[in-house]
């Protein structure tokens, strides 16, 4: 059993899957761009145009509302046509959305861009960690999951640069620079996406075992690893596992048409598995924006003003610590997230967030009832921002997205990640559109309080809800969760035969 660990853990990174993996995040650069320039572009949008809080509110939250229905579209598009074809429109949807909001003469067709991009981003959020997770290994799989996430995380960063390099021009030029920009990548990604392999998994599930066999080879290190990975992919999709052809047809489930059966057997009449599952996709999506991340990135600039930072240009530069930050422990997580493992991330990020909410809301409250400007108060505000971005980006952030594209059975997993995003998108969209009326309504302190209550049920929910899924392969994860099944025992079992063997 010792050997068969040690074994496991010395298999190297396989360059061939990690290079299609970089790709396939590339997508995730270009929304990460997006929501870092709007927290910028908001200021300038709001001067020329001369809306009302209410209409930034839905400006910034649109987005999101839009990609809900995206990423519930994306899963079984992606089942239909397949992932990489899934990122090539997801890439075009986004060009055509970001030209729309770089020309916006007015505020309708600004959001009508938002609107579209909104869609593609639904798309690129569902469908770049499931392509990550399904060309991975189980000891690369949380490393090349995460890198969506880094994408975002850079994309961010080169947003608020954007904002301080593009703030310089007229004002009519500026901020349609940085929303217009974002359409060059999303071209050459789409053209460079038609380079990158089909996932093997997927092609299992279309029959077409013989494409899938030339890909495991390429994104294996040997041919022992890729012959038991296809094998125990042909397994899971209902194939006999021994058999040579490079087509075959793959058998349905009883009183299955079409994909109603899917959605059926995910949400109408889950088993007891798939059912728990579920909860675990959708709840540590649901907690990564209720715990208030999005009020800290998105309106960023509001919350230092508040804590006593007014010219316009040390915002800016605010925020571009921000991203830094969040781009430095992102990277960190996702170097550690195997040999950690995503449950032990996900306790102690969410502990750091529980503290650092708790502090910030403290000391926004302070601000906000003192008459004179209070030194202390505004720098500690800073630490606790920051912290909370550390916090949240070396765990809950980038376990989220790899913990439910790896957890759902082969067959429900594009669909069963949709609906995972699509409630991240949901909560995203609330957060976004509701923060200034919420701030208005109990005080902006009052607001953190509240995320911090929230972030205490979340730290309950993944203690009480989430196994660790750190060093299996994806094939395991019925097992896993699988009440009262004694899967480290099982799993251990299996290692110990094969090392005697």
């Amino acid at each position: 059993m010792a050997i068969a660990g040690e074994i496991s853990s010395e298999r190297k990174l396989n360059k061939y899957a990690c290079r299609c993996a970089v790709v396939g995040s590339m997508i995730s650069i270009i929304f990460g761009y997006d929501t870092g320039v709007m927290s910028g572009a908001m200021i300038f949008i709001k001067e020329e145009f001369s809306v009302k809080e209410g209409q930034i509110e839905v400006l910034a939250g649109i987005l999101n509302l839009c990609a809900l229905v995206g990423s519930l579209c994306a899963g079984r598009t992606s089942d239909y046509i397949g992932r990489r074809y899934t990122i090539v429109m997801a890439s075009i949807i986004f060009m055509l959305g970001s030209i729309l909001m770089g020309y916006a003469p007015n505020y309708g067709v600004l959001l009508a861009g938002r609107c579209t991009a909104g869609v593609g981003v639904g798309f690129a959020l569902m469908i770049a960690p499931v392509y990550a997770a399904e060309i991975s290994s189980a000891n690369t799989r949380g490393f090349l999951s995460s890198l969506p996430e880094i994408g975002i995380s850079c994309g961010i960063l080169l947003g608020y640069i954007s904002n301080n390099i593009f703030a310089r021009l007229r004002l009519e030029l500026g901020w349609r620079l940085m929303l217009g920009i974002a359409a060059i990548p999303s071209l050459f990604l789409a053209i460079g996406i038609l380079k990158m392999p089909e996932s093997p998994r997927w092609l299992v599930m279309q029959g077409r075992l013989g494409e899938a066999k030339k890909i495991m080879y390429k994104v294996c290190d040997d041919a022992e690893e890729a012959e038991q990975r296809l094998r125990d992919i042909k397994r899971a999709a209902g194939i006999d596992e021994n058999t040579t052809d490079d087509v075959v047809k793959i058998p349905k489930p009883k009183n299955v048409a079409g994909g109603g059966g899917v959605w059926r057997d995910l949400l109408l009449r889950p088993t007891p598995t798939v059912r728990r599952m579920l909860i675990a996709g959708v709840g540590v999506h649901f907690f990564e924006h209720a715990t208030g991340t999005e009020a800290v990135i998105l309106y960023g600039p509001r919350i230092f003003r508040k804590a006593g930072v007014t010219a316009k240009r040390k915002l800016l530069l605010a925020t571009v610590g921000v991203g830094l930050t969040k781009l430095t422990f992102i990277t960190i997580s996702t170097f550690i997230i195997d040999k950690v493992g995503r449950r032990t991330l996900l306790l102690f990020s969410i502990g750091g967030m529980i503290v650092t909410l708790a502090g910030l809301g403290t000391c926004l409250t302070v601000v906000e009832h003192s008459e004179k400007k209070l030194l202390w108060a505004l720098v500690l505000s800073l630490i606790f921002v920051y912290s909370f971005i550390m916090f949240f980006n070396v765990g809950l952030c980038p376990v989220c997205w790899v913990y439910s594209s790896e957890i759902f059975p082969m067959r429900l997993r594009a669909a069963g990640a949709s609906v995972a995003v699509a409630v991240n998108r949901l909560m995203n969209a609330t957060v976004s559109m509701s923060f200034l009326s919420l701030s208005s309504a109990i005080t902006i302190g009052g607001a953190f309080y509240l995320f911090a209550g929230v972030a205490v049920v979340a730290w309950f929910f993944v203690f009480f809800c989430l196994p660790e899924t750190k060093g299996r392969s994806l094939e395991e994860m019925e097992e896993l969760f699988s009440k009262g099944g004694d899967t480290t025992s099982k799993n251990q079992t299996k290692q110990l035969e094969l090392v005697t063997s």
